[in-house]
């Protein structure tokens, strides 16, 4: 405990840690579970305090480091009149690095920043640097909007979530050419991904096509895994729409997906991956794209049984779309049969799965028995047509 402070409740915690407590949205004593609003006040507990250093100082011997007197605290009216400062031309930058490491110090200041207003200004900045088409400043403000959620129900949502021209913007600094581009584009990514999870369905589904050949672009130019996993929620969140699934189809997006997954990326990735191929093979554009990658059906089929049961649903869908509508191609069913999709299939019959995957299941090898009749995989179990039904 650095920095004691007393809440109404008359409980004693580190600053630190309970403002954190409460700006993740907690609205309790975490020792009383009595009420706690956001806006409480937190005591300085100056006694306590003076008995930590008093102890520190005793054990110094020890290697015990005395912790300083802890500074003032932050008030709201600096946070506001820092935030007006933004617009002055001559200490933008300088401005908004200070804003930057106050977001980044502690929880109270991103309270502070929030009511102030930050949220909103710094989406305005945004918007200007793309309209003069500059990149100073985009690395600090897009840190400051990662470090404060953008939050759902407040006053700016309409001017910022159902803004054409926020989205454009976003475009824009995905697609620059930026040192240090993997944290910029991250930060601007996960800042994307609270906004698409909180943009309504006619926002959605207006997305152009732009949009997606940014993501695209970025995921193929190779970003943190941070980055890459919002990159790929973003995608996923936009898939119901017919119109952004041709979109990220043109883009190309069906490749770059399969050669990350083709890299053994972990759990959540492959989740990710996999329930956006699925939405795209519901089309047929998407299930040709699919098909001209050499590792697609391998990669997809060698997940089954192996991460996780979303996956395993995700997987066994996607087996399903190709071999419905594959026809009797027998390049397909042969290539199937090659890289073990039918013995993974087979193998799911066995398992202790969901009984609707196991129908799934004897739907795809029903329904090319015929030419699948002689894999090792059916003669090796016992397998019949009588037993698929």
């Amino acid at each position: 405990m650095r920095d004691p402070v007393t809440a109404i409740t008359g409980i004693t915690y580190d600053r630190e840690s309970i403002e954190n407590w409460l700006f993740k949205g907690s609205n309790t004593c975490p020792v009383t579970k009595q009420p706690l609003p956001n806006d409480s006040d937190l005591t300085p507990n100056h006694t306590l305090r003076r008995l930590i250093q008093s102890w520190c100082t005793e054990n110094a011997s020890n290697g015990v480091v005395r912790i300083p007197t802890p500074k003032a605290p932050l008030t709201k009216s600096h946070v506001v009149k820092l935030v007006k400062e933004l617009w002055v031309p001559q200490s933008q930058l300088k401005t908004l690095r200070r804003l930057e490491l106050l977001a980044m110090e502690n929880a109270r200041n991103r309270r502070y920043l929030a009511e102030a207003g930050a949220v909103k200004s710094m989406f305005s900045f945004l918007e200007a640097c793309f309209n003069k088409q500059q990149t100073v400043g985009l690395e600090e403000a897009l840190s400051i909007l990662y470090h404060i959620p953008v939050n759902p129900t407040s006053e700016t949502r309409l001017q910022l979530i159902e803004s054409d021209g926020i989205m454009e913007t976003f475009s824009w600094i995905l697609r620059c050419k930026l040192n240090d581009h993997s944290s910029i584009k991250s930060h601007a990514l996960l800042v994307l991904k609270a906004m698409v999870k909180t943009a309504s369905s006619h926002q959605l589904e207006r997305l152009k096509p732009g949009f997606f050949s940014s993501i695209v672009g970025v995921l193929r130019e190779g970003i943190s895994h941070q980055g890459i996993n919002a990159a790929l929620q973003i995608l996923l969140d936009t898939c119901p729409w017919g119109r952004n699934r041709m979109s990220m189809i043109e883009a190309g997006a069906i490749h770059e997906i399969i050669e990350i997954e083709l890299g053994m990326p972990e759990k959540r990735t492959t989740e990710l991956i996999l329930g956006i191929l699925f939405h795209l093979c519901s089309c047929a554009d998407g299930r040709s794209q699919f098909l001209s990658h050499c590792g697609a059906i391998a990669v997809v089929s060698s997940r089954i049984l192996r991460i996780s049961i979303a996956a395993d649903d995700r997987a066994v869908l996607i087996l399903a779309l190709i071999s419905k509508h594959c026809g009797t191609c027998a390049v397909v069913l042969q290539e199937m049969m090659g890289v073990k999709a039918i013995s993974k299939l087979c193998m799911l019959l066995q398992a202790d799965c969901a009984h609707y995957l196991k129908e799934k299941a004897k739907e795809i090898l029903r329904s090319h028995y015929d030419f699948w009749k002689n894999s090792p995989c059916f003669t090796s179990s016992s397998l019949s047509r009588i037993q698929l039904i």
